[in-house]
């Protein structure tokens, strides 16, 4: 039977001098580009609820309401395993410590190609918009590539799983074609950038 989390108390105060504990209990400081990088997946996931709460604020039988919900909500799930595996030192990650992989990765993909097949083809650049489930959308794209950023400079600095960012690379895509997607079911227009 899996541990369950339990937090009894909200503040610690192990954190007023400017440090913080990673997985297994090293303390880093708080500008840590470790501390970015999972820092940057937690907004992101935050971003993705504020998705998914406008997307279920659309009425019941919506088109695709209940996929993107799904699809959204295993997102914010995997990122939870994302921010766990970067708030590890790589070489002391324990073993049974559950991780996205290529199987994350490829169902982001499968779920891209679905998309895209509804929507017509990109000709010109957009203005990130499309309705406020569509800007939300973008908006979580451009977190996701903040976060890929950290992630890459902290693989800079010490070994970072490469799934890790190969996922974060994919889920910038996904989010892309997503808000493109939700534009189209919402009834919403996508502005073209005027050059």
């Amino acid at each position: 039977m899996a541990e369950r989390f339990r937090l009894t108390k909200i503040y610690t105060r192990t954190g007023d001098t400017g440090e913080t504990g990673l997985v297994t209990g090293q303390r880093v400081k708080k500008s840590d580009l470790r501390i970015a990088a999972y820092g940057d997946v937690d907004e992101l996931n935050s971003a993705l609820g504020l998705a998914r709460a406008t997307n279920r604020a659309r009425p019941e039988g919506a088109p695709a309401r209940t996929t993107l919900d799904d699809w959204l909500r295993d997102v914010q799930n995997e990122l939870f395993l994302v921010g766990s595996d970067l708030a590890c030192v790589l070489a002391d990650r324990p073993a049974q410590m559950k991780v996205v992989g290529e199987a994350e990765a490829t169902r982001l993909e499968q779920r891209i190609d679905a998309m895209n097949g509804e929507l017509g083809p990109l000709t010109e650049f957009i203005l990130p918009g499309g309705g406020r489930l569509g800007a939300e959308l973008h908006l979580a794209r451009t977190i996701a590539r903040r976060a890929e950023r950290a992630a890459v400079a902290l693989a800079e600095r010490e070994p970072v799983d490469p799934a890790t960012i190969r996922y974060l690379n994919r889920l910038s895509d996904f989010l892309f074609v997503a808000a493109r997607w939700a534009a189209k079911q919402c009834g919403e227009p996508e502005e073209l950038w005027r050059r």
